[in-house]
């Protein structure tokens, strides 16, 4: 092997840099003797690396694990030579500070231009910054049996995983980790002591603000800064191994491996999830999310449950509804003439056409309506009571109690710093910090502003555009289906109503996916340009532009429908106009909820399907494309570095986006749920899909993202609130104002006559007749009829009734 006098020098170096960040700097520029030098030569070329395993997560040497990996390409341009002084001089620094560096040359990887840069973290720096970052590690293992929450285990066989696949490690009484006092702490093995998702933490901390050189007068420093300029191309963690097998010795366990095959499967559905493994190969916050989604997929069963139980009610007492018997009878509703819904060219038209819809409309709006609504403002309040249980419980048993007290001051953006001109001292830890003036933020601040009020007023505008969409197109749909014999048994269920409804609907949700991307570039802009203090900051910041476009962008078509379409048409003679053209929409005899629901099945699950196809096929797509692109010398060892770098990008706003699909979920859940009582089984069946998919991605279609640490679900749970709130007032509003619950038992009390069939007339009651003499003469159909009244709907929860007596009307 070599001259064991030699070897033990360059160990002792190697040991020396780890612990003497100064003795570092020194031998960076002090050339090794030829006696080291030749030693060295001897090991590499004694080093065969096709003999090396691909799924290999060491250096060389076979010892040093490997933490992160950073690589780039030869770049040919003006910059190159920048871009070359920019890694030397980060490199430089990254030893500095002790951690180890090997790169691997372009001419052994796969596509014969990638440079990788290995970095391993050793155990003098990850004692350093662990104590820096104030992490909490093992003092000792607990005798507290683990909580078994569930008496009757063994009904839940099915659902349980293995328990060392739900507890991979012991329970440990846990301290805030200590360099100088290390003989406290539970350290077997100092190898495997913090554990991989801890260590690619720590290396990114240091790679976040180690500097790179001094530009335009200013300090540059960050992996950011780098990544952004393409000076690197990727920098990421390695995955523990293989996703398909397990992993060989001398490689530690493959976690990614369990995860796959105890979690990521679409066949363990019904099984619970990994949360304890999950968080320690993710990190608290990926693990904190996927608490939440399961604890919120839970919960949505009692919701489902209930709802299809209404929906059932509504199918079984469909046929014995006396509105729907009335409007369907052609003695009741074939007799009925109502009046046309469009100026000059659309005709007469008679109740009974609609009998479908009225059938269909009961189904989502009967007597179950108002209790469903009920249980549902009781349901929300009690999720967010017994998360705020469950989140608490989590953070004693992940010790994140005290995390924002120990972290919140730390995590300052390299960003920030860098563009901060001016320091302050802090007044609870009496450091000097950086420091940014209001006056410098406050252009920003009203740009930003400007920006989100712009788009929303963009979806508002798009919104009255489909509206008139709907107006100019129902006039045509009602002539040509009028004037086709051959659409005759078509009619009968789709009537002009139904189609315009569902055209619009869906050119509503397709605009809605349009105006989704542009804004989600537009607002990581603007947040950026804000230069935010902390990441908790940058996040907060870019979750109140997005949830506020998002909620008008997926909102608003339904809260017009709900409470605004049908209540201001005004009355035949008189109608009111949109830009003095068009009519104002009428809502089908039947009610606007039927319309309601329409629109929100169409966007809810629409949205859902197209986020579920993107989120598995796009990364997919991306991925094997890359790999057929990469793979031009399938005679070199295809490495684990490779492998890895050939996967997607999660990006530091991947969950971000995975929070901001579920609220807006839980707002379809929620908000509208009186006119869908389906909306929490879509919720859940999505759900299940979504924490499958979502692992799955995770664990086969990306690279491994940083694990980052976190205490709660953070300003998402302010939104939830909110929309709690928001939403026992919109359901109370859909019972009173949308359904037609209030005045079929304001009938039913009030004017009913017939004792064995109460609700017998409640049609011809709801509806007013006009002298057709009295239409304007741009209003009336063309053609002569021999009949002299029509009828309307007589709308008592508007003003309409007021004006009815100076219109020639007969109540």
């Amino acid at each position: 092997m070599g001259d064991p006098d030699v070897l033990e020098m360059v160990q002792e170096k190697g040991r020396r840099t780890s612990r003497d960040p100064d003795y570092a700097s020194h031998i960076n520029d002090e050339s090794l003797s030829s006696r080291e030098t030749s030693f060295l030569i001897t090991e590499e070329s004694e080093f065969k690396r096709d003999e090396q395993s691909k799924d290999s997560i060491f250096f060389r040497d076979g010892i040093r694990q490997i933490d992160f990996v950073l690589s780039y390409v030869d770049d040919i341009k003006k910059e190159a030579e920048l871009k070359a002084e920019r890694r030397k001089i980060f490199e430089q620094n990254l030893r500095k500070t002790g951690l180890e560096l090997e790169t691997e040359d372009k001419r052994n990887s796969e596509d014969g231009r990638t440079y990788f840069v290995k970095i391993h973290a050793p155990w003098e720096v990850l004692v350093t910054y662990a104590e820096v970052l104030g992490v909490k590690m093992p003092i000792k293992e607990t005798e507290i049996p683990r909580d078994e929450k569930m008496s009757l285990s063994y009904l839940a066989g099915p659902v349980k995983l293995p328990r060392n696949v739900k507890h991979p490690r012991p329970e440990y009484f846990t301290a805030q980790f200590s360099r100088n006092r290390q003989e406290l702490f539970l350290i077997e093995d100092e190898s495997s002591f913090f554990p991989s998702s801890m260590r690619n933490r720590i290396v990114y901390y240091i790679l976040s603000r180690c500097p790179f050189g001094v530009e335009d007068g200013k300090k540059r420093f960050g992996i950011e800064r780098l990544l952004t300029s393409h000076t690197y191309s990727s920098a990421y963690p390695l995955h523990d191994g293989q996703y398909w097998k397990p992993s060989e010795p001398p490689n530690p366990v493959n976690e990614r491996y369990i995860l796959r095959q105890n979690w990521a499967r679409f066949s363990y559905f019904y099984k619970e999830q990994p949360l304890d493994l999950i968080r320690n190969y993710f990190g608290e916050k990926f693990g904190i999310y996927f608490v939440f989604l399961g604890f919120y997929t839970e919960m949505l069963t009692f919701a489902a449950v209930v709802g299809l139980a209404c929906f059932i009610y509504g199918l079984l007492s469909m046929s014995d509804t006396s509105s729907s018997t009335e409007i369907c009878d052609p003695l009741i509703g074939g007799q009925i003439i109502m009046c046309p819904l469009c100026d000059f060219v659309c005709d007469y038209w008679r109740l009974n056409t609609t009998c479908l819809a009225s059938q269909v409309s009961h189904l989502f709006d009967n007597e179950s309506t108002v209790f469903f609504a009920i249980f549902m403002g009781i349901w929300v309040t009690l999720f967010l009571e017994f998360w705020k249980q469950r989140q608490a419980r989590l953070e004693y048993e992940w010790d994140l109690v005290d995390f924002e007290e120990e972290q919140q001051q730390l995590q300052l953006r390299p960003e920030f710093e860098a563009m901060c001109t001016h320091r302050k001292m802090n007044p609870v830890t009496k450091e000097m910090e950086p420091y940014m003036p209001l006056c410098s933020r406050l252009p920003w601040y009203f740009l930003s502003g400007a920006t989100v009020t712009l788009w929303m007023s963009l979806v508002i505008a798009c919104m009255v555009a489909v509206i008139v969409y709907r107006l100019s197109v129902f006039a045509t749909f009602a002539s040509f289906m009028e004037s086709e014999a051959s659409l005759k048994q078509v009619k009968s269920f789709l009537t002009p109503q139904i189609t315009t409804s569902l055209t619009g609907s869906c050119l509503n949700f397709i605009v809605i996916l349009i105006l989704n991307f542009f804004y989600e570039k537009i607002s990581a802009w603007i947040t950026k340009m804000e230069i935010p203090r902390t990441y908790q900051e940058y996040e907060s910041s870019l979750t109140l532009k997005m949830f506020l476009f998002q909620f008008v962008n997926f909102y608003s078509s339904c809260f017009y429908v709900a409470f605004f379409k049908g209540k201001f048409v005004g009355y035949p003679g008189k109608y009111t106009y949109l830009f003095n053209v068009w009519r104002s929409e009428e809502c089908d005899p039947g009610g606007c909820l039927i319309e309601l629901t329409t629109q929100l099945t169409i966007i809810m699950t629409g949205k859902q399907i197209f986020g579920n196809i993107k989120e598995a096929i796009y990364p997919l797509i991306l991925n094997w494309w890359r790999r057929r692109k990469a793979r031009t010398n399938s005679e070199k060892l295809y490495s684990r570095w490779e492998q890895d770098h050939d996967l997607e990008t999660f990006g530091s706003l991947g969950l971000f986006y995975e929070y901001l699909e579920t609220v807006i979920q839980f707002g379809f859940v929620t908000l509208f749920v009186a006119s869908f009582p389906l909306a929490p089984l879509l919720a859940l069946l999505n759900n299940i899909i979504e924490i499958r998919v979502d692992a799955w991605k995770l664990t086969t279609q990306y690279r491994r993202p940083v694990a980052a640490k976190a205490h709660s679900i953070g300003v998402w749970q302010d939104i939830l609130y909110g929309m709690a709130v928001l939403s026992v007032a919109t359901n109370a509003f859909i019972v009173a104002f949308t359904s037609d619950i209030i005045p079929r038992l304001v009938y039913y009390y009030a004017y009913s006559t017939d004792a064995t069939e109460p609700m017998k007339g409640y049609i011809n009651n709801s509806l007013s007749t006009f002298l057709i003499a009295d239409f304007p003469n741009h209003t009336v159909p063309s053609e002569k009829r021999d009949f002299t009244t029509c009828s309307f709907i007589w709308d008592s929860k508007t003003e309409t009734a007021k004006c009815c007596n100076t219109a020639g009307l007969s109540l």
